[in-house]
């Protein structure tokens, strides 16, 4: 213990022996061989409410009401446990506790195991800041998990067919946003959870319990640390630096971060060249307080402030496009700005009460937030076909048969502030664990919208007006309306009320052939719209109905248990879903609705002698009331009307152990369909006397001549998530004689994704993506590590390790006669980063 440590430790001993006369334990949990256990539970048998685990450095700090005596107990999955007794002496002790390692494969380690009777599956939050990747954010973690990305810039996921809009988001039980303006991973910025500030994550990829929330897909439950003792880490690297802060001072617990990110190192490999000025600052501070020294009684108080400054001066672009026999180049002369930016405020209190049977919390909280965006930007574009013959005089170059030009003016604006009170608490009675909630929320959102496009192909306005040359008398000349291909203007004035409520209940059935382990519970939602805050609700609806778990582990065979879960889920529309194409807001929809049914395995063996674990989900989806959408870069535009109905149907199958002896490695395999039918959409096809089909303003002359009109009902279409196959790999690796250095490689493949034209007609949307497909490696080697939790880290990165151009979306090329070319986006190229970090 050092000096600090020892002065932090009396201060705080006499401080709270002033006002409570508490003593206070503090100690390691290691294994025999001396490696830390993070996570262990060191538990007092005379009173659990005193109760720890240990941190991330293996350390925990107990406060005990008196002398004792006190009988302490640590353990750790995987390890004998040990048990010690003590009566203080003196205020301060210390105590250290050495695990031996079990050799019985039931008590394996397995990170990221979750238990066998519940819904989420347990990730493990220290990899987020191992992961080498240029987001930085919580979900990187994600990658053990059934979720797939599209874009290395932003902290957006798809699970299962779903929408990112469709996954829940919860920090300490309370559900979060990301900002609604966003329209590229460039200005996305971190996203809310700080990643050195988390204690445990869980996550639902579907079938989860009705103590969640309502929405279509998933759940991403994060819980904050309440800190053990003084600990403090910093990091820095070429793209941003954070510092966090553990403290405790008596009763008084706090953890606290600051993080700063700049990402134009990696904007610089874009396609398009200009000057990226990207800047994300954030700080948070989570505190507990027990006002009855440690007690039945705790108030836990969270904020956060999140700023967002994003600015682009475009200069220049070039993509090259085709194949190698039949290649073009677009190039983009640019000139303008664009600017965007939010800030962000949250905070939160809540008042705890629990006993060693029940536990009661009241949860109050306010999100707000203020966006921004304004953006002109002038293009002139040249389309060259490009010579492929390596001999020609004029390789690589090529003749020009494409010009235009085009304007984007956009000047938007939104406040949005949700308030929301939530009681829950959960009692237990006999072997049934009874879970109850209750939770009232209003939003509002002030939104201005102001957005047009001009394009100009060859000097002609597009789309272009009929011509009037060659009419005798102007009485016959036909109507030169200019016509804006894209124009939005809207201010948009929200409020809503939403309030639900939730039972639930768990319980075991032990029979000779098994354990079953049971869940059930009913949700209900009733959620009204208000267009302004002082006239009463057009729009109310009321749904809710029940889910349901059970797991059964056979008598005999306690590595393996087999799982269904399922149940009705609604998601009310919030205010994105409720905007539409134009701009305009739509108060008269209905909630979206899905009806999911899983069935899994989760198997745990020993190959080699060391630990695994499989993990494997079958599962269905039914969903009905769809909004659909339209996704431009990561930003979702909505239609705005409940007229679709669709399914989601795939297979995940997980396995994480040590592919190296004792070292967890993760992979992830996922099949995957979406597929949904717009109740309203359809289309005509011309033909002409040969029965041959006719494009109008391309063909032209007597093949032009329509002659029959077949109206074509497309049926079902992929939706915009329907990834076919996906596959992730999160492989970790040390030098054996030197494991002082340390390797760790992620990969993720996807298959290309939905697309089509900019004509908002999702039946066109059938077009594929190439398949996404990135792989980062990050070296790294421990600069010193003492008992004393000291410890440094340094890093080499290496981000896009392949320099794969991965494709985000397209932008759309008119000429003067309608014709579109589609030119992909590319996402960033190959970096390299080097990061330290250091703990004390």
């Amino acid at each position: 213990m050092t000096l600090r440590q020892l002065g932090l430790g009396v201060l705080g001993w006499f401080l709270a022996s002033c006002l409570y006369g508490q003593f206070t334990l503090s100690g390691t949990v290691t294994d025999t061989r001396g490696q830390i256990l993070p996570g262990a539970a060191v538990l007092v048998e005379e009173n659990i409410r005193l109760g720890v685990t240990t941190d991330r450095d293996g350390q925990f700090s107990i406060f005990f009401p008196s002398e004792g005596p006190w009988t302490v107990k640590a353990s750790f999955v995987g390890h004998s446990s040990a048990t010690e007794r003590i009566t203080f002496q003196r205020p301060i002790a210390t105590m250290r506790f050495k695990l031996t390692p079990g050799t019985n494969l039931g008590e394996a380690e397995v990170v990221g195991d979750g238990p066998k009777d519940v819904t989420v599956q347990r990730i493990d939050p220290r990899l987020a800041s191992k992961i080498p990747t240029p987001r930085g954010t919580i979900e990187d973690a994600l990658l053990q998990a059934p979720v797939n990305f599209t874009s290395e810039l932003s902290s957006a996921y798809n699970v299962r067919g779903g929408s990112f809009d469709e996954n829940l988001v919860y920090v300490n039980d309370i559900e979060v946003y990301r900002p609604f303006l966003v329209r590229s991973g460039q200005q996305e910025g971190l996203s809310f959870a700080n990643p050195d500030m988390v204690d445990r994550i869980e996550f639902s990829a579907g079938g989860f319990e009705a103590k969640y929330g309502d929405k279509l897909s998933s759940v991403l439950d994060i819980h904050y640390r309440k800190p053990t003792g003084p600990a403090t880490r910093v990091s820095a690297s070429a793209l941003g630096a954070q510092i966090q802060h553990d403290n405790v001072a008596g009763p008084v617990r706090i953890n606290m971060g600051v993080r700063y990110r700049n990402n134009s190192y990696v904007l610089s490999t874009l396609d398009e060249r200009g000057e990226y000025a990207p800047t994300y600052l954030d700080a948070q501070t989570y505190l507990t307080w027990d006002p009855d020294g440690y007690g039945p009684w705790e108030i836990q108080a969270l904020g956060v402030y999140g700023s967002n400054d994003y600015r682009f001066l475009p200069a220049t672009r070039e993509t090259n496009i085709g194949t190698i026999n039949q290649a073009a180049r677009l190039t983009v002369y640019y000139d303008g700005e664009e600017q965007s930016g939010y800030e962000t405020g949250f905070g939160a209190l809540a008042f705890e009460r629990s006993t060693e049977t029940s536990r009661i919390r009241w949860i109050n909280s306010i999100f707000q937030t203020a966006e921004r965006e304004s953006f002109d930007v002038l293009g002139q574009y040249f389309l060259s076909e490009l010579e492929r013959d390596p001999g020609g005089d004029t390789f690589d170059e090529g003749d020009t048969f494409g010009v235009g030009g085009f304007l984007q003016h956009g000047r938007n604006t939104l406040f949005a502030r949700v308030l929301s009170s939530a009681l829950k608490g959960n009692f237990v009675v006999g072997d049934h664990q009874l879970e109850w909630g209750l939770k009232h929320r209003y939003e509002t959102f002030d939104d201005v919208v102001s957005e047009w496009n001009v394009i100009d192909s060859a000097g002609f306005f597009a789309p272009h007006p009929a011509d009037n040359l060659g009419y005798a008398g102007p009485g016959g000349r036909p109507d030169q309306t200019v016509t804006l291909p894209y124009y939005v203007q809207a201010n948009n004035v929200v409020s809503a009320h939403r309030s639900t409520a939730f039972v639930q209940d768990t319980w075991r059935w032990a029979t000779d052939a098994g354990n079953l382990d049971v869940n059930l519970g009913f949700r209900a939602h009733r959620w009204s719209v208000l267009p302004d805050p002082w006239t009463a609700g057009r729009n109310t609806h009321l749904v809710g109905g029940p889910r349901a778990h059970a797991s059964f582990t056979p008598a005999g065979k306690p590595l393996t248990s087999y799982r269904l879960s399922g149940g009705y889920y609604y998601q009310p529309p919030f205010y994105r879903e409720m905007r539409g194409l134009d701009g305009l807001v739509k108060d008269d929809l209905a909630p979206q609705r899905a009806i999911h049914a899983v069935a899994g395995v989760d198997h745990q063996f020993k190959s080699k002698g060391r630990p695994f674990k499989l993990v494997g989900e079958l599962y269905y989806k039914d969903l009905d009331n769809l909004i659909p959408y339209e996704i431009e870069n990561v930003r979702q535009r909505y239609y705005a009307r409940n007229n679709s109905s669709g399914y989601a149907t795939g297979l995940d199958v997980m396995v994480n152990g040590e592919f190296i002896p004792g070292i967890q490695s993760w992979l992830r395999m996922s099949a995957l369909q979406t597929e949904e039918d717009l109740n309203d959409d359809s289309y005509e096809e011309y033909f002409n006397e040969d029965g041959l089909r006719v494009v109008p303003g391309y063909h032209s002359g007597p093949y032009a001549i329509i002659t029959d009109t077949v109206t074509t009902y497309p049926g079902m279409i992929p939706r915009p998530a329907d990834q076919r196959f996906s596959f992730s790999l999160l492989f970790q690796d040390e030098m054996p004689r030197n494991p002082d250095y340390k390797v760790l490689l992620s990969l993720f493949y996807g298959s290309g994704l939905p697309y089509g034209p900019p004509s908002f007609n999702r039946y066109e949307d059938v077009l594929r993506t190439p398949a996404y497909r990135r792989v980062d490696v990050g070296f790294s080697r421990v600069m010193f590590s003492d008992d004393d939790a000291r410890s440094g880290l340094l890093s080499l990165e290496v981000f896009n390790l392949l320099g794969i151009n991965n494709t985000i979306n397209h932008n759309w090329i008119q000429d003067v006669n309608g014709r579109y070319y589609a030119v992909p986006n590319f996402l960033t190229g190959r970096r390299v980063n080097l990061k330290v970090s250091f703990q004390f």
